[in-house]
């Protein structure tokens, strides 16, 4: 009896299980090991320096600085050239000799604007270029927490895929000692599809994760401009200090550009203002005629008067002022708005942050020793092929679900310094 057929099977197919499970057991609790060529602080670095936003924010500032050179400025002069009293009529028509009055004018004309318009035009100049860096402080804000972003979404997906691939060849000897277990009469039938449904669920797992790596390799590349990233080192710290984070959240780009739009608004109201006060134009001009009547010299001035400011100046004002009031209030709605998604950040990480440890430091360690568990009763004969191939199918499972939990952690977290904290 002790050496039939069947009692053989069975103790073959235990001892190859007890050794696929020992191994896999060992898989199971370890980490992938790999070296990439991109860490996180490279890949913001890349970021900021090959960002095309990032570039054409810095011409948009070169450009506002061109424009303040020429503010205030006063306007080109003009050349006026031109011919008065010509006859047309009369015994003298078509004749230019011997009339008095004809005479071939040529003139410089120059505007000058009051003095408030030009130096309110150099502050909407000056407030432009303003403007231009706190769009391109804002634009490399927002390319940094993208880039910090991808680097996370990259780095776990490809954790993710090589767990999995280690989860497949680990659990694939549980898997082929299924049919063992059948002809042992260890296990019905039935029970040997369980194995193969499991597998084709991982297998579609890994398709997704495949998938999911090429989006975030794509999503990194866009903003390094390199072709193929990867991932390299450790994930910033995942652990936050909510204090000394939320206390730098008036120095946040978003709120200082409102700073900047601020006063171009306030400029544009001096300008508006300006248009009050009166502008003058000069012109010089000489005039030649026949000899025998001399030549002219002409010296003028003319002034534009602003008297109808109640139809034309304070309706500009009022609509120049309207706008300043508007900023002001669009800046602190924004930073309510900032405080708001600041502390719902914060209560999502805690939370993200709780079930990864759950999961780490509750479920994993329990699922851990219940496959050693289940391993040691199918050893002594006590617990069957079943039981151990669901124990070590959990295990699997709740390793990937706790580095999927510790993704999501790290991702919040690196999303929180770079937007709120020092990281920004």
């Amino acid at each position: 009896m002790f050496n039939s057929p069947a009692g053989q099977a069975r103790r073959s197919a235990r001892a190859a299980l007890l050794g696929a499970a020992f191994g896999c057991l060992g898989l199971l609790t370890a980490g992938p090991g790999r070296a990439d060529p991109l860490t996180f602080e490279e890949a913001l670095a890349r970021a900021v320096s090959d960002a095309p936003s990032l570039r054409a924010s810095a011409l948009g500032i070169d450009a506002a600085r061109a424009s303040a050179t020429a503010a205030g400025q006063l306007p080109d002069p003009r050349l006026s050239f031109g011919l008065d009293g010509f006859p047309v009529s009369g015994p003298s028509a078509g004749r230019f000799d011997g009339i008095m009055m004809t005479m071939f004018k040529v003139g410089i004309q120059q505007d000058l604007p009051s003095r408030a318009r030009r130096r309110a035009e150099r502050e909407v100049a000056d407030a432009d270029v303003d403007v231009a860096r706190a769009r391109a402080a804002t634009t490399l804000w927002q390319v940094r927490i993208a880039a910090g972003e991808a680097w996370v979404d990259l780095h776990y997906a490809e954790r993710r895929l090589a767990v999995l691939d280690e989860l497949l060849a680990s659990l694939e000897p549980l898997w082929d000692a299924a049919p063992s277990g059948v002809a042992a009469s260890r296990l019905r039938p039935a029970q040997a599809l369980g194995p193969v449904e499991l597998q084709a669920d991982l297998e579609d797992r890994r398709d997704r994760l495949e998938a999911d790596l090429a989006a975030a390799r794509a999503q990194l590349s866009r903003w390094t401009g390199d072709p193929a990233p990867r991932a390299e080192g450790p994930v910033p710290t995942i652990d936050l200090d909510p204090g000394a984070v939320g206390a730098r959240l008036e120095n946040l780009p978003p709120l200082r550009a409102y700073q900047a739009a601020a006063r171009r608004a306030e400029a544009d109201v001096d300008l508006a203002r300006a248009g009050r006060r009166p502008d003058w134009s000069f012109e010089v001009g000489y005039a030649r005629r026949d000899p025998m009547f001399g030549d002219l010299v002409s010296v003028g001035a003319s002034v534009r008067l602003p008297l109808f400011q109640a139809s034309r100046q304070e309706p500009l004002i009022a609509a120049r002022s309207a706008d300043a009031l508007r900023v002001t209030a669009e800046r602190e709605a924004a930073e309510r708005a900032l405080l708001a998604a600041f502390e719902s950040d914060m209560a999502q990480y805690a939370s993200s942050r709780t079930r990864w440890i759950r999961a780490r430091d509750v479920i994993l360690p329990n699922l851990r020793t219940r496959a050693d568990l289940e391993t040691a009763s199918y050893a002594a004969g006590a617990a069957g092929l079943a039981q151990i191939l669901d124990a070590f199918t959990a295990l699997a499972n709740a390793r990937l679900v706790a580095l999927d939990r510790e993704a999501e952690v790290a991702r919040r977290a690196v999303q929180i310094t770079l937007t709120y904290g020092s990281g920004q």
